[in-house]
């Protein structure tokens, strides 16, 4: 069947671009060839500008039984596993429209393809943020970061992207178009199908709108970077945690990464405060004093010395996806988070860049030269026995072919909720139409 002739009757002003099309250069041909099982990619992309053409797009698809892979700018498209049979790509990068911004009531609702870099655009000039500091930000559609629940330093203070999320509209496998909660935030009637779709990779439903709660943009900031060795850091990070401080951001930075950036030497601990000027005084005086007790150096950095470090820092562990690098989640209780950085750096030395959110555990690393993943395993089996977990967001093809033959584990999942996923695809795509092969279920 000619998918684009059937696409074009249906859907006469929708725009299409043919995967011959696409050009050999073209950076998403790149991403989709990641995304993809050799050789079965979609045949076209098509570009809906609106929910309702979105919807009949995704109801021809649904009549003749086309798998979709849905997207917003492709940012993440190399995140999760090969999807498998792919007809058609969908992008929701046409669905760039803001609906509501209340001010008043701090918040806001856009289409699922406004990049997070227009969003601040338009609300920090009244005073506001949305708060989320995803992967590549300046291309990552607020759908995507959705979609991937992606979250950065900022769920010190704010949690994740899901915490901020009080509304949501998506097209079933169906093409109908549903919805959950709404414009208020202290909405709360309905099925939280908010939290569903969040961290979902597009395999319950293709995200078309999304409302969010905002905050005030705090009037100061100040950035402090701590370096010493394991014990002495691990001494100081549990006395913040213990004392009545209140960091945006608190990470910890693996010893190869400092070392990379010149930042120090041993294990580095990254924090940044964020409100009135005599708090963030007092704060960091009361830090660099816990720090001198600790047998830890800290060091004050300016308002550009923190803009390069958060923005670099970032983006060493939030590559685009890199031939022989893997991009890495992971996570640990409370008590071994020092130990898992510090494992990561025995395993793969100056080949690893890992960050890591000091009290909710959780981190991102990029590890290069590990095509078999068999130290991956280990650094996994360290996190499992510590109560986390490690999944492989993007990695080379040679590796996500290894987790098709099942000979590679990309999610490491080891929870008693498959079921319950299982459950929930049938319920919303009985027939593993979207993205199939991408995530868990």
């Amino acid at each position: 069947m000619d998918i684009v002739a059937t696409l074009t009757a249906a859907c006469p002003d929708l725009k299409l671009l043919t995967w011959d099309e696409l050009g050999s250069g073209s950076d998403l041909l790149h991403r989709l060839t990641q995304s993809c099982y050799l050789g079965e990619y979609p045949s076209a992309i098509a570009y809906p500008q609106t929910q309702d053409e979105l919807a009949n797009v995704a109801r021809v698809a649904h009549d003749h039984g086309w798998r979709i892979l849905p997207f917003g700018n492709g940012s993440k498209l190399h995140w999760g596993g090969l999807v498998r049979g792919v007809d058609l790509a969908i992008s929701t990068a046409g669905l760039d429209r803001v609906v509501e911004f209340a001010e008043g009531d701090l918040t806001l609702t856009v289409e699922a393809g406004v990049t997070l870099s227009a969003i601040n655009a338009l609300i920090e000039r009244k005073g506001q943020q949305l708060a989320v500091d995803p992967t590549l930000p300046q291309q990552a559609t607020i759908g995507g970061v959705v979609a991937t629940a992606d979250t950065g330093s900022l769920r010190q203070r704010y949690g994740g992207i899901r915490d901020r999320l009080i509304g949501v509209q998506f097209v079933r496998h169906d093409g109908a178009i549903a919805k959950a909660g709404g414009r208020v935030v202290k909405n709360v009637a309905g099925y939280d199908l908010m939290k569903l779709l969040t961290g979902s990779y597009g395999t319950l439903g293709i995200i078309t709108q999304l409302t969010f709660r905002l905050y005030p943009i705090p009037s100061a900031s100040q950035t402090l970077m701590i370096h010493g060795q394991p014990d002495n850091i691990d001494r100081l990070a549990r006395a913040i945690a213990a004392s009545s401080l209140t960091p945006t951001a608190f990470d910890l930075v693996s010893p190869s990464l400092m070392k990379a950036m010149y930042l120090g030497t041993g294990i580095g601990l990254a924090l940044r405060f964020q409100t009135v000027t005599e708090s963030i005084t007092e704060q960091s005086d009361r830090v660099i004093q816990l720090a001198q007790q600790c047998g830890a150096i800290a060091t004050v950095y300016s308002a550009e010395e923190a803009t390069e470090y958060w923005m670099q820092s970032r983006a060493r562990v939030d590559q685009s996806p890199q031939p022989n690098a893997c991009s890495i989640k992971f996570g640990t209780r409370s008590t071994a988070v020092i130990e898992a950085i510090l494992t990561a750096d025995r395993l793969f030395k100056a080949n690893a860049a890992a960050i890591m959110h000091y009290q909710s555990g959780l981190g991102r690393a990029m590890i290069r030269q590990d095509q078999g993943g068999s130290r991956i395993a280990k650094w996994r089996q360290f996190c499992d026995d510590n109560g986390g977990f490690l999944s492989v967001l993007g990695a080379p093809i040679a590796l996500k072919q290894a987790a098709i033959d099942r000979t590679f584990d990309l999610w490491g999942y080891r929870g008693n909720a498959q079921s319950i996923m299982n459950d929930l695809a049938d319920q919303f795509d009985p027939d593993r139409r979207y993205s199939p092969g991408r995530y868990l279920v």
